[in-house]
């Protein structure tokens, strides 16, 4: 993941360049305030957006409102690349952390719940890699 815009740079909104590995998912979750966009620039990946199936390919737009559940995955066995904006800022450190928690080792699912409940994220369902 590529921070293009954080929090030290504005107060509206934080911008990242993301690669969705080949078998990812961000299991089903759902943000309190946080809004988000995504653009995908390369690759196809399939989204859960409430009860819609999104089958995202280069050049579909996806605007997700807070308190929309939704699911992010590459089914495919190709990365997907995808321009991505939430706000308000900030959410880049929970992708920092993430990756902090990722990197040690073996992670407890209890650990990713207490991080993502930190950065406005209830989990509906489990996280893939």
């Amino acid at each position: 993941m590529a921070f293009l815009v954080t929090g030290e740079d504005t107060k509206h909104t934080s911008m990242f360049e993301w690669t969705i590995a080949p078998g990812f998912s961000t299991g089903l979750h759902v943000h309190r305030v946080q809004e988000e966009t995504f653009y995908v620039l390369e690759g196809e990946s399939d989204w859960q957006v409430g009860d819609e199936r999104v089958r995202a390919t280069a050049g579909t737009y996806l605007f997700l409102p807070p308190g929309v559940p939704h699911n992010i995955a590459n089914a495919s066995d190709k990365p997907a690349r995808v321009l991505m904006t939430v706000s308000p800022p900030g959410h880049e450190h929970y992708f920092e952390e993430l990756a902090e928690t990722v990197a040690r080792g073996a992670v407890e699912p209890d650990k990713i719940a207490s991080l993502r409940a930190r950065y406005d994220t209830d989990q509906l369902s489990a996280l893939r890699k």
